[in-house]
């Protein structure tokens, strides 16, 4: 039979976050859809509330603190791709993301995490994103910098002396180092010279590692302990002799470091966490219901009056400085399976004020999830094994069937949604991945008969299936 044709789009460059945050609502649902199969209303949803964001950057200054953000509680079972969904928006946003769990946090007084920390960790990575693009400006400037520098420890500059008859005048000798130089450096912009071994200063390891224990962490005061005691002391550095590649790596990190402004990138990091953060806080299910009558309960109602003040807004101290939660968006989601969104208390429920329902996956969702997304799973199992010289094609019927399976599965027992198929695929291809690097076949081909007798026993027995699929 005819193998299904799969289509592939070109992987272009992302644009830069700036370019992103003007796409249309309309331009955004197309972007997810290049990953994410169905669930249109989510994808509406979460378009508006990223485009309301540009939106509030271009109202009058007046008018732009009064306008909240357009927090969303998407409402599905596992699966069906609501984490999914609040990555790739933070990604076409270009913005600051962060996934927590709602049931990891603690009431405030207890051993755990308090919710705080959510928003330290956001500024975290708001600060590394940052740091991250302003090392890739300055990357090529750092690199030329570091080359002078490795030019400078193979051929020093010639030593000022006094001039007598029988040398060869300063100016000459200074002429033939410059065309030494300008030689060594075309050899080192071609690589001929990475396994020659010259001598840097390199940073002798990091400094220990050391470990604070109080009851909430050192995290509720917003400090970091290791950058503490390492601004306190010294940095050490060991004399080592490294080829020249290393040493390019190693001097091109130093330069980088110091061509790079760390109080703009921690001011623009902060900046874009206040106004483009997005925070997905998952298993928000977790934490709705009554708060128990039998015992102290440090993960329902209590916890969600901590998150409370956090979607609200308000001022979280971080090693940065203060940092506002007034214009952050928050995306929550949960199965709801058990309890529903009307058990949070009032005044959370008024903070996510849009509600998006997600559907729950069939076979034919599948078909679609495996060949139509850019990272479809048949594309990545084709692209790992290619690795290997081979290369797998499946027909229609057992795409059909492949789905078809992960739908009986999930009906039987648990019901994971679209993460079956990592499973069924996994144990499809496992004989193959396994023989793969030594196979005489270069070329196989899966079809309906291939898929169900690898299945079959595995799918009539329930309680097989329920331990291994």
């Amino acid at each position: 039979m005819a193998t299904r044709p799969i289509t592939t789009k070109s992987s272009e460059t992302a644009p830069p976050a700036r370019l992103r945050e003007e796409l249309t609502p309309r331009e955004i649902v197309a972007e997810l859809d290049r990953y994410i199969i169905g669930q249109d209303r989510a994808k509406r949803s979460v378009a508006i509330a990223l485009r309301n964001r540009w939106r509030r950057q271009h109202v009058d200054p007046k008018l732009r603190e009064e306008i909240a953000p357009n927090n969303i509680i998407m409402i599905g079972p596992t699966g069906v791709g609501k984490t999914e969904i609040a990555r790739r928006l933070a990604a076409l946003a270009g913005a600051p993301f962060l996934k927590v769990e709602a049931s990891k946090y603690t009431e405030v007084g207890y051993v755990g995490r308090d919710v705080e920390s959510m928003v330290r960790d956001l500024a975290d990575l708001a600060v590394s994103m940052v740091k991250r693009e302003k090392s890739n400006a300055v990357a090529s400037r750092a690199a030329d910098l570091a080359d002078e520098r490795v030019l400078d420890i193979m051929l020093p500059a010639p030593a000022r002396r006094a001039r007598t008859t029988a040398e060869a005048p300063e100016d000459d000798l200074r002429v033939k180092w410059e065309r030494t130089r300008e030689k060594l450096r075309e050899q080192l912009k071609s690589g001929s010279l990475d396994s020659k071994q010259v001598e840097v200063d390199a940073p002798n390891g990091r400094f220990p590692v050391i470990e604070v224990f109080t009851p909430g962490g050192m995290e509720e005061l917003g400090v970091n302990v290791q950058e503490l005691f390492s601004g306190m002391m010294p940095k050490k550095t060991k004399r080592r002799k490294v080829p020249v590649g290393e040493a390019r790596r190693i001097l091109a990190g130093e330069e980088t470091a110091k061509l790079v402004d760390m109080d703009d990138v921690v001011s623009l990091a902060i900046e874009r966490v206040e106004n483009s953060g997005i925070i997905f806080v998952d298993e928000l299910d977790k934490i709705a219901g009554e708060r128990s009558k039998t015992g102290p309960d440090v993960s329902r109602e209590g916890v969600q009056r901590d998150i409370l003040p956090i979607v609200e807004g308000t001022n979280v101290m971080t090693k940065y400085g203060m940092v506002k939660t007034d214009h952050i968006l928050f995306v929550a989601a949960g199965a709801f399976h058990i309890s529903k969104p009307s058990d949070l208390i009032p005044e959370l429920q008024g903070r996510f004020p849009i509600r998006v329902e997600l559907d729950s996956l069939n076979a034919a969702d599948f078909v679609r999830i495996l060949t139509e997304p850019q990272n479809a799973l048949i594309k990545q199992y084709k692209a790992l094994l290619s690795t290997d010289g081979v290369e797998i094609d499946f027909t229609d019927d057992a795409i059909d069937e492949i789905a078809q399976t992960a739908n009986l599965v999930n009906e039987r027992t648990e019901n994971i949604g679209a993460r079956r198929l990592h499973t069924v695929m996994t144990n499809l291809l496992e004989e193959l991945m396994f023989n793969a690097p030594a196979a005489r076949a270069k070329k196989v081909t899966f079809d309906r008969r291939d898929v169900q007798k690898v299945l079959r026993d595995i799918v009539d027995d329930e309680d097989l299936s329920r331990y291994i699929l």
